[in-house]
């Protein structure tokens, strides 16, 4: 039986835990209530100081105990709570999912597509992901790393859940990748390709990204050349929308990864409105607030993300 976590009164933080109601899929069966935590990132590590907003962790009540962990990377100036409907319909195709905050600014975007080093995208995404000192264009401490932020998540709710399955995910202080899918939007998109490519994962999700270029003729960053690295073609899925600024070169980028055409999604709807203005097509694919809509109020792109991310109950 999973325990409540407290909620901190300070402001510090905290991890708050609740159950939505049940819901029917399309094929009519009920599904379980979902089990939600929000968790600042700085109440598992205090070293962690940068970017807390809170983490968001979902997860059915039933959900098996080898499920698979699915962690989401929001883009650039992004948050978690941005995308809790796709982490939703993830956790009911039977994932463990968190949705994670994580150092997403300046953007690789910003700082390397005039960069003389063809290497900067690369380097900037392995010192943020890793921590490794790989590069000076950005500050971010070793301790604000994705690595390390994940990591600290994943010991705080085994120590807080010791039943909920949540130590399967680490092997030796570090993430074990092989049990993780990892997913992302953009910037974060961006991330999941990156780390993809360098260790074996066990599914890739794409939103939006990669597109890291440089130079007047938008070449596109080394690191994606040359396939999909570690992680076999057949785990790799991805998305974008048609009208998006910069579909040409995800389309690119996507043809460089090696990602089957038959695993990717072309999204064509016109984006919600968000809070009266109409969104971006960047973020429409998956964001809460742009995502178009059913007449039932329902995210129109639900199937496609049960697709992307497949079914593991």
């Amino acid at each position: 039986m999973l325990r409540p976590l407290p909620i901190a009164l300070l402001g510090i933080a905290s991890a708050v835990s609740a159950q939505s109601p049940a819901t029917a899929p399309e094929n009519g069966a009920p599904t379980d209530t979902l089990v939600r935590y929000w968790i600042r990132p700085s109440t598992t590590d205090p070293s962690i100081k940068r970017f807390d907003l809170p983490n968001y962790v979902v997860f059915a009540a039933s959900v098996k105990p080898g499920a698979p962990l699915l962690v989401f990377m929001p883009g650039t100036g992004g948050r978690p709570a941005n995308t809790t409907e796709f982490a939703d319909v993830a956790a009911r195709q039977g994932y463990r999912v968190i949705g994670l905050e994580y150092t997403d600014t300046p953007a690789v975007g910003q700082v390397c597509p005039r960069n003389p080093d063809p290497r900067c995208a690369g380097a900037m995404r392995e010192k943020r992901i890793f921590g490794d000192d790989a590069t000076e264009v950005i500050d971010d401490p070793a301790d604000e790393s994705i690595v390390n932020r994940l990591t600290k998540l994943l010991a705080f709710l085994d120590r807080e859940h010791p039943d909920g399955g949540w130590a399967q995910y680490v092997a030796n202080g570090q993430p074990d990748w092989a049990r993780i899918a990892v997913s992302g939007l953009s910037q974060g998109a961006g991330m999941a390709a990156y780390i993809a490519k360098k260790t074996t994962v066990a599914r890739v999700v794409l939103f939006s990204s990669p597109w890291d270029f440089r130079g007047r003729f938008r070449e596109l960053a080394p690191w994606i050349s040359g396939g999909s690295g570690a992680t076999p073609p057949e785990r790799w899925f991805a998305a974008y929308h048609e009208k998006e600024p910069t579909a040409d070169l995800i389309e690119r980028a996507y043809r460089a990864l090696r990602i089957p055409a038959n695993q990717i999604r072309k999204f064509t709807l016109e984006p919600a409105m968000a809070r009266g203005v109409p969104a971006k097509y960047h973020p429409s694919g998956v964001a809460n607030g742009a995502t178009p809509r059913l007449p039932d109020g329902t995210p129109a792109y639900a199937g496609d993300w049960r697709f992307l991310v497949g079914d593991v109950r």
